[in-house]
């Protein structure tokens, strides 16, 4: 009787054993049905296309945000557009978003320089395209995310940075674009740095016009007007290059402090040789990398912050990320160098 039993047991075991080992087959079978799920969807994102819609391209600084938007594109493995007038031209850049909005892409990326740009944005998110906005910000727009550097954070920085030169007393100027929306920011921030220096006084705030031979003319009316002008803040790369050639033709080299705004190869330059004293540098890639990364992953991911993001009013984004900037002087200048 006792064999009869073992028997017994040792069939069901073998039946068992035999079942559990169908089913991991069963298992191993449906795995690369998966896999060629998740290829299927690598094919469909690699048709995916973001286009990047900015203005003044023929200015250095732009040069980075077009590295970003093409880093970002082959690590996604999504395809990128670059467009926008190589001149300071508004209505030229709404033309190319216009363009933009007509190819139906994944998302744009647009530099917010101008607020006639809210109502192309708009039009955009009603074709049900998103839109994140980097450098200079348009928060009425509807934008879902703005990604770029902190913008009078970056002037109190500079701000700072001359006070220290000038040991908290002297004539300063400000040389600007007026009416960008982050220039007008990193003025803001260079007056915040100087109220707290009652020995600072701030001449006259320049129009540069984004131009480095508008500057140089700028710079050179305000140092014949202000003969004693300690430091002349430009809170743009043209506006620094424009200032260098005017103290330097003025032979004022060392004496008028000069700090200028980015990382253009004329600025290193003008740093290593003295001219410039430093300039705040932002970390100008990242603006257009991570406003990719934002549209990317509001296309393909998820996130289940509530039961119904849409319904919720969530976006599924972060809406403000700063990139940074730092002093470049002569200390670090060398690897800034293109």
């Amino acid at each position: 009787m006792k064999k009869i039993v073992a028997l017994i047991v040792s069939f069901l075991l073998v039946v068992s054993m035999t079942a559990c080992s169908g089913g991991a087959a069963a298992s191993s079978t449906t795995a690369p049905a998966s896999d060629t799920a998740v290829t299927s969807g690598n094919q469909d994102k690699s048709k995916q296309l973001y286009i990047n819609v900015e203005l003044a391209n023929n200015l250095p600084y732009l040069y980075d945000h077009q590295i970003g938007t093409s880093q970002a594109g082959k690590e996604l493995g999504v395809q990128t557009k670059y467009v926008g007038p190589a001149e300071y031209d508004v209505n030229a850049m709404i033309t190319a978003f216009e363009q933009a909005i007509a190819e139906k892409p994944n998302g744009i990326v647009v530099m917010g320089v101008d607020p006639s740009l809210n109502v192309e944005i708009q039009k955009a998110i009603a074709a049900g395209i998103p839109v994140v906005t980097v450098d200079a910000d348009l928060p009425d727009s509807g934008r879902v995310a703005f990604v770029g550097t902190g913008n009078i954070a970056a002037g109190e920085l500079g701000g700072e940075y001359i006070a220290k030169l000038l040991n908290g007393k002297g004539q300063v100027a400000i040389m600007t674009k007026p009416g960008q929306s982050n220039l007008d920011e990193r003025v803001q921030g260079y007056q915040n740095a100087f109220a707290k220096y009652p020995g600072i006084e701030v001449v006259q705030i320049a129009d540069t016009g984004a131009d480095p031979v508008v500057a140089a003319q700028a710079a050179a009316t305000l140092m014949q007007k202000y003969p004693n002008i300690g430091a002349l803040a430009c809170v743009e790369s043209a506006g620094g290059t424009g200032a260098a050639t005017a103290v330097k033709e003025a032979g004022k080299q060392g004496q008028v402090k000069i700090i200028s705004m980015d990382r253009d190869n004329a600025v290193i330059q003008a740093i290593q040789d003295g001219t410039i004293t430093a300039t705040v540098a932002q970390q100008t890639a990242l603006m257009s990398y991570y406003a990719i990364e934002i549209l990317y992953n509001l296309n393909n991911s998820n996130v289940k912050i509530t039961t119904d993001n849409k319904l919720a009013g969530i976006s599924g984004t972060p809406v403000n990320i700063d990139t940074g900037c730092v002093i470049v002087d002569k200390t670090n200048a060398q690897y800034f160098m293109r």
